[in-house]
C-alpha cells in the first residue's frame, strides 16, 4: 500500500498530525488543572475532554443520516484549517497567562466541529484510494498510525515537553500538525471532478441491511462509554496512587501505545480470522486492564499493565472497520463510516461527563475498578449480540 505516493503521503500527514493530537493527552489535563477556578479537579477535566465533542458529533450525525452531504476530502481540509486556528489561538492565550477554563471549553467546543467528521473522511479517502483488495490493510496502517502517535510518540514528547517548556507549547505543535496533514490532503487528494453520488438510503438504513453490524455498533457504544473514565481518573491516579507528574502521565500512555503498535503491527496475521469472535475477545480483554492498574501502586507495573492492555485493544478498530465497509458501495461509504464513527464517539462525552462525578466520588482506583468491572459485565450482552443471532457472513478481508 506504502507504494502508493497518494496513500503513503495522506497516511504520512495522518501520522505527523496524530503525534500533535497525542501530546494533547498529556498537555491537556495539565493545562486544565493550572487553570484558576473554583470548579473540580476531575470534573474541570472531564469538561474539557467532553467539549471537542459536541458540535462535532451534530455535524457528523447529519451526514451520517443523509440530511447533509459534503465531499469527504472538503470535510478534512476544513476540519485542518479550523483545528490549527484555534489551537494557535488557545496556545497564544496559555503562552500569555490569559486562559481560563471558559475559554478553553469555548475555543475546544467551536473549533472540532469538523472532528468526527475529518476522521472519517480520512479512512474513506485512503480506503477508497486502496480499493477492496487493500482496504484491510489500509485500515491496519491507520491504526497503527494512531497507536503510535496518540500513544506513544505523542505522549511521550508530550510529557518532555510539558515539563520542559509548559502545556501551551504542546498546543502550537497540535496546530502545527494539522497544517502538515493539510498539506498532505491538498497534495495527494485530487479534488473530484464531480459531485459524489448521493446513496440511496441513509447511513442508518444501509447498517440496518446488515443486523450484526448494527449490533456491534451498539456495543461498541457501550465499550467506549463505559472505557472513558479511565481517561478522568489516569492523571489524578499518576499524580496520586503513583507520585509521578507530567513526565509518568506521558510514559504511561506512552507504554499504552508500545503495546498498542505491537497490536496494529500483528493485526495482518488476524484477517483469516472469525471477525466478530475476535472482537469480543477484546473486549473482555481490555476490561482486565483499568482493574489492574487499579491494583498496583508501582510505575513500572502499571506500564506493564497498560502496555497490556494496549496490545489486546489495537486490533478492535481496524477489524471493525474493515468488517463495516465490506460490501458497501462507494457512494455507501461516507454516510456509513461517518455515522458509525459518531455513534462509536459520542460515547466519549457522555461517558467523560459521566467520569468526572465517579472520579470524584470514587476516587481514581476505584474509577478504574468500575470501568473495568462494568465492561466485564458487557461481555455476554456483546456476546449475544454479535455471535448469539441472524447469522451473517463474514466479509472478505483479502
Amino acid at each position: 500500500m506504502l507504494r502508493d505516493r497518494r496513500i503513503a503521503g495522506l497516511l504520512l500527514g495522518d501520522l505527523l498530525a496524530g503525534v500533535g493530537t497525542g501530546m494533547l493527552l498529556v498537555a491537556m489535563p495539565v493545562q486544565t488543572l493550572s487553570l484558576p477556578g473554583g470548579v473540580p479537579k476531575a470534573i474541570a477535566v472531564g469538561l474539557v475532554e467532553a467539549a471537542p465533542f459536541v458540535l462535532s458529533t451534530a455535524l457528523a450525525l447529519a451526514i451520517g443520516l443523509g440530511r447533509v452531504r459534503v465531499p469527504p476530502r472538503t470535510l478534512l481540509v476544513a476540519d485542518c484549517v479550523l483545528r490549527s486556528l484555534t489551537f494557535t489561538a488557545l496556545g497564544v492565550l496559555a503562552a500569555t497567562g490569559s486562559l481560563t477554563l471558559p475559554v478553553l471549553l469555548a475555543g475546544l467546543f467551536f473549533g472540532a466541529t469538523f472532528r468526527l467528521a475529518g476522521a472519517s473522511s480520512r479512512r474513506v479517502l485512503a480506503t477508497a484510494a486502496a480499493g477492496e483488495a487493500g482496504r484491510f490493510s489500509v485500515n491496519g496502517l491507520l491504526g497503527l498510525n494512531t497507536t503510535f502517535a496518540l500513544y506513544i510518540a505523542g505522549p511521550v514528547l508530550g510529557g518532555i515537553v510539558v515539563a520542559t517548556a509548559g502545556a501551551s507549547l504542546a498546543l502550537f505543535l497540535d496546530a502545527c500538525g494539522a497544517l502538515v496533514l493539510l498539506a498532505a490532503t491538498l497534495a495527494c487528494v485530487p479534488q473530484p471532478a464531480e459531485a459524489p453520488a448521493r446513496p440511496e438510503s441513509s447511513g442508518w438504513r444501509i447498517l440496518r441491511r446488515r443486523p450484526v453490524a448494527a449490533r456491534l455498533l451498539v456495543v461498541e457504544f457501550f465499550f467506549n462509554f463505559l472505557y472513558m473514565p479511565v481517561e478522568v481518573a489516569l492523571p489524578l491516579y499518576v499524580s496520586g496512587t503513583l507520585h509521578a507528574g507530567a513526565t509518568g502521565l506521558g510514559w504511561l500512555w506512552g507504554a499504552l501505545g508500545a503495546g498498542a503498535f505491537v497490536g496494529a503491527a500483528l493485526v495482518g496475521r488476524l484477517r483469516n480470522l472469525p471477525q466478530r469472535p475476535l472482537l469480543v475477545a477484546i473486549i473482555g480483554l481490555w476490561a482486565l486492564c483499568p482493574i489492574g492498574l487499579a491494583l498496583t501502586g508501582d510505575l513500572t507495573v502499571a506500564l506493564v499493565v497498560f502496555g497490556l492492555g494496549g496490545l489486546v485493544y489495537a486490533p478492535f478498530t481496524p477489524v471493525a472497520y474493515s468488517f463495516l465497509q465490506a460490501g458497501l458501495a462507494p457512494a455507501e461509504q461516507q454516510p456509513v463510516v461517518t455515522l458509525w464513527t459518531t455513534g462509536a464517539t459520542v460515547a466519549a462525552p457522555l461517558g467523560l461527563a459521566l467520569g468526572g462525578p465517579l472520579i470524584e466520588l470514587a476516587g481514581s482506583s476505584g474509577g478504574l475498578v468500575l470501568s473495568g468491572v462494568l465492561t466485564l459485565l458487557l461481555l455476554p450482552i456483546a456476546a449475544r449480540a454479535v455471535l448469539g443471532r441472524t447469522p451473517e457472513r463474514e466479509p472478505t478481508c483479502a
